[in-house]
């Protein structure tokens, strides 16, 4: 869905606890301030039936559903997001933020979970196809500090929080590969700065990298 896009697509990425929304409504801010329609949105979730899908996801006991099953999930969601949300603001011309995308599906169920990450390119082709995210940045931070924040803020979505601390070391480990096999699109930011400093280093890698 390359064709005739004008708006650009920028996603966040990284494991619990790693600030990404509070640096998605920076990130927004910086680039409203230069001119750009801008429009923030969320993974899994992002349109009504999505949304849907999201409190299948990230609510409820951590035995519900299986590696697998979990990505078909999360890609019928993501569908849903793309042709509602995503696809229809770019081609409005609007630079569009999302909290999360196919990395995360790729580092939790593949990496995490150990579906077989073959099958997770498959359905991205069927549900995505040649579409890809002009820019990831992907917010990196030692596990137990993650878990740590995200305990601190704790809500009802904590489903993927409560797996095991050996899970989200392979989470981890499955964004840190991603980032460097597709070094021209993946911007790996340290998570444990301060607020200003990530927020900082966030506008310098979308400067470079899109000219924003």
């Amino acid at each position: 869905m390359s064709d005739g896009r004008q708006g650009r697509f920028i996603t966040l990425e990284g494991g619990e606890g790693a600030g990404k929304s509070t640096q998605i409504g920076r990130l927004t801010a910086w680039l409203e301030g230069r001119g750009h329609a801008v429009k923030a949105t969320r993974e899994p979730g992002g349109a009504p039936g999505a949304e849907m899908i999201r409190k299948l996801l990230v609510e409820g006991p951590v035995e519900r559903w299986d590696g697998t099953t979990e990505a078909l999930l999360h890609f019928a969601a993501r569908r849903e997001h793309l042709r509602s949300t995503v696809w229809p603001a770019l081609k409005k011309g609007s630079w569009v933020v999302s909290d999360r995308f196919a990395d995360s599906t790729m580092a939790y169920q593949g990496y995490g979970h150990g579906a077989d990450r073959a099958m997770l390119g498959e359905l991205y082709d069927i549900a995505v196809g040649d579409f890809r995210p002009d820019l990831t940045l992907i917010l990196d931070l030692p596990v137990d500090v993650g878990l740590a924040r995200a305990a601190a803020r704790r809500g009802t979505e904590t489903r993927y929080e409560s797996l095991p601390v050996a899970f989200h070391e392979r989470v981890r480990a499955g964004f840190l590969d991603i980032a460097a096999a597709d070094p021209e699109r993946c911007v790996v930011i340290d998570a444990t700065q301060g607020i200003d400093a990530i927020a900082a280093a966030i506008g310098d890698a979308v400067t470079k990298k899109l000219k924003a």
